[in-house]
């Protein structure tokens, strides 16, 4: 940039991601506290040559450009001590480093860019919980050590959930939710060779319970635990996390909410429950072209997939080891926000643009995308941004408080004259509505809670394959061909399937 470019910003005045410096003769020795500060939390520039006077209000008298005596020589010392032992990790290039000039004056400015997850934290000195420094409004401050720590475990090349508990065992497993859990695993993998293994063996796959043979340790990991741990034993090892749900909707000063999901005793507080609570809250407003009460998910608008996208990456990302973690989603009138504990790992730009996913918690992720939910292939918010961009809606708005140490996504669409949500591509024909209420009707009617988990499992196989044959479908359900071939005439006479080819090769198509 030229002087005028830089003046500009510098009059505007110091704020998160811009600090100026006197700097005259020397390097100052506070320029490696804000290389620090700048290079763990957004990155941002300094400027040095320009001499701040507090007791004025008027930007062009308070940031006095008085410029630097030698900026080759400054620019040398500069580059000879962050390649020293000052700083642990010099994440700078040349073009970082520069002088802007103009009617014999120079100022120096430093570049600093966001440091990689893997490089963070950037400290000044050899004591990271010495020498670590983040960036608020104020300036630059002392990290905190949990924020140092979160940083360190940020540096894993496996993720934050993979670490073995110390004293955690298949014991402090809640059975009821590892049992739903596996009912829909088994429906969205109807071959898959994990679904007759034992439950600590089947954990173990997903990476809930690991073996260290160095350490000769084994146990559940943080993903088993937080997962699909009971309530109880999630709060002794993460006394400092907490789930919310709140519907806001229609809320006014006398009610705050019209319904919330938080702790208080009638379900075990593990994610997994969360998730298959709050989920169908989340889009039960939205038309569905065809729907079970008891099913997950059977046909999905792009709708659906945006908002379960926005809840699995707040899980997925979250930092479980923070000081105070909130897990919090409330729904308003005209949108939702997901907000959780931790950082982000990638920068703001590169996460709009997908193509990379880095999650904090890989096997929880690996856990909700085995039973249908998420995307690991660094698309899941882009798809987001492209969902609601078809619908002509607000650009999702993705925001870091590196203060409080939360990260928070806005999601918010148009809403029409009476405050009702439009969802273009979510509407339900009058086939479709018909449909589905026969089916509902139908299979509710005479069927046990038992015969219709069967009955979902091929519904889904259908969902994915578009036809069935009774052979499949036997083994689908695991009952036998008069029971199959009964739950196949009640979908043929919901009209949800018709029946194609003759006995020998006959086929159920949907």
């Amino acid at each position: 940039m030229n002087m005028q470019e830089l003046k500009s910003l510098i009059y505007q005045g110091e704020k998160v991601d811009v600090e100026c410096k006197k700097a005259q003769g020397k390097v100052p020795d506070s320029v490696y506290e804000t290389y620090s500060s700048f290079a763990n939390t957004k990155g941002g520039m300094i400027v040095l040559g320009v001499l701040e006077d507090k007791t004025k209000v008027i930007p062009e008298e308070r940031f006095i450009i008085q410029g630097v005596d030698n900026h080759e020589k400054l620019r040398e010392d500069f580059w000879n001590t962050i390649n020293s032992q000052k700083v642990n990790a010099n994440i700078l290039v040349d073009d970082n480093v520069y002088a802007v000039e103009e009617d014999g004056i120079a100022l120096l400015v430093i570049e600093v860019p966001r440091a990689d997850f893997t490089v963070r934290p950037v400290y000044k000195g050899e004591n990271p919980f010495k020498g670590t420094y983040k960036r608020n409004h104020e300036g630059d401050y002392h990290a905190k050590e949990y924020e140092v720590r979160a940083m360190i475990r940020d540096q894993s090349a496996e993720g934050n959930d993979s670490t073995i508990l110390e004293g955690y065992s298949m014991d402090d497993i809640d059975a009821d939710t590892l049992e739903r859990y596996r009912i829909m695993f088994n429906s969205w993998n109807p071959q898959h060779v994990w679904r007759e293994l034992p439950d600590k063996e089947f954990l173990e796959m997903l990476g809930g319970y690991r073996r260290d043979r160095r350490e000769k340790v084994e146990g559940l990991t943080v993903a088993g635990l937080l997962m699909f741990g009971s309530g109880l034993a999630i709060r002794d090892e993460f006394d400092n996390i907490f789930m919310d749900y709140r519907n806001e909707t229609d809320a006014d000063d006398e009610t705050r909410w019209v319904d919330r999901i938080t702790y208080d005793g009638t379900w075990e507080n593990n994610l997994f429950n969360f998730f298959r609570k709050v989920t169908p809250k989340l889009t039960e407003d939205l038309k569905k072209p065809f729907v079970l009460k008891d099913m997950q998910r059977i046909e999905d608008t792009q709708v659906h997939k945006a908002i379960r996208e926005a809840f699995v990456n707040m899980i997925i990302h979250a930092d479980y080891r923070m000081d105070a973690g909130v897990l919090k989603i409330v729904k308003f009138n005209d949108g939702f926000r997901f907000s959780n504990p931790g950082s982000l790992k990638l920068p703001k730009e590169q996460i709009y643009k997908g193509g990379e996913s880095k999650a904090r918690n890989p096997h929880m992720q690996t856990m909700l995308r085995m039973v249908g939910f998420g995307d690991n292939a660094g698309s899941g918010f882009p798809d987001i941004l492209k969902i609601w961009s078809d619908n002509g809606w607000e650009i999702p708005e993705l925001m870091e408080d590196t203060i409080l140490n939360q990260v928070t996504l806005i999601l918010k669409y148009k809403t029409d004259e009476v405050g009702e949500s439009i969802f273009l591509d979510a509407k339900m024909s009058e086939e479709d509505e018909k449909n589905e209420r026969r089916l509902s009707e139908a299979l509710s009617e005479v069927m046990t809670a038992s015969d219709y988990k069967k009955v979902e499992a091929i519904i889904l196989y259908l969902e994915d394959n578009k036809y069935v044959t009774p052979q499949i479908a036997e083994k689908l359900t695991g009952k036998s061909a008069p029971t199959v071939r009964r739950y196949l005439k009640m979908l043929v006479e919901t009209g949800y399937v018709r029946v194609d080819g003759s006995t020998s090769n006959i086929k159920y198509v949907i």
